[in-house]
């Protein structure tokens, strides 16, 4: 149970990460340190996408899910049945590296909304 606990924490954390990388750049744009774990992030997140790598967290949360029993593997909490669906979407991979470069755009243009020259 201890290990299902942790790895539905994760999904929780690879929630919240993928949230901030999407809107981090409305806090980001006040907050220099906040600044300085967003736009890596979306750098790392580009490259992800790009290579089709996974990211670290979903290793993490397969580990977890593997040390609480083969058969957790995929299933989980109500919370891990829910945030994964939107954590680990389900779409053309095509698709899904056009919304990271949406993301990517999306926060560019609040970084450089009203910055002056």
């Amino acid at each position: 149970m201890f290990y299902g606990v942790l790895a539905d924490s994760v999904v929780v954390l690879h929630f919240l990460w993928i949230a901030f990388l999407v809107f981090g750049a409305i806090w980001g744009k006040k907050n220099h340190v906040v600044r300085m774990v967003h736009v890596p992030g979306l750098i790392f997140a580009c490259f992800l996408e790009i290579f089709g790598w996974y990211c670290p967290l979903t290793y993490l949360e397969i580990w977890l899910r593997a040390k609480q029993g083969p058969s957790h593997v995929y299933a989980g909490s109500c919370i891990a049945h829910y945030l994964e669906k939107v954590v680990y979407i389900q779409i053309p991979r095509g698709a899904l590296v056009l919304l990271t470069m949406l993301v990517l755009l999306f926060n560019a243009l609040i970084y450089l909304r009203g910055r002056k020259n």
